[in-house]
C-alpha cells in the first residue's frame, strides 16, 4: 500500500506534538510554575489527539488527520505559560528548544 506525503506531514506534527509536550513537562518539573504544569498535564490528551490523527492517516482519512493534528498544535500554543520568568535576552536558541533552565528550590 502506498503512502500519500501527507501522512508524513502528519507523523512529523505528531512528534512536535509530543516534544512540545515533553519539554513542558521537564520545565514544569524544574521550576515548579501552574502556566507549565497546565501544560504538561494537557500536552497528554493533545499528544493523544495527533496519535489518533496519525492512525487517521495510515487509515488513508488525510484530511482529518491534518485537521487532528493542527488542532492539537494550535491548542497546545494557546496555554498561557510564564516564559519571562525562566527565558531572558541572553538566553540562547538551544535553551529555549531543549527547555534547559535552573531548577527553582
Amino acid at each position: 500500500m502506498t503512502y500519500s506525503y501527507l501522512l508524513y506531514v502528519t507523523v512529523f506534527g505528531a512528534a512536535v506534538v509530543t516534544y512540545l509536550w515533553l519539554r513542558d513537562a521537564r520545565i514544569f518539573y524544574r521550576t515548579g510554575y501552574p502556566g507549565y504544569r497546565k501544560a504538561a498535564y494537557y500536552g497528554v490528551f493533545y499528544t493523544a489527539l495527533s496519535l489518533t490523527g496519525v492512525l487517521f492517516a495510515l487509515r488513508g482519512e488525510e484530511l482529518i488527520s491534518l485537521i487532528l493534528v493542527l488542532i492539537a498544535i494550535f491548542f497546545q500554543g494557546r496555554i498561557e505559560k510564564e516564559k519571562d520568568k525562566i527565558w531572558s535576552k541572553t538566553s540562547t536558541m538551544t535553551d529555549r528548544i531543549l527547555g534547559n533552565v535552573n531548577i527553582r528550590k
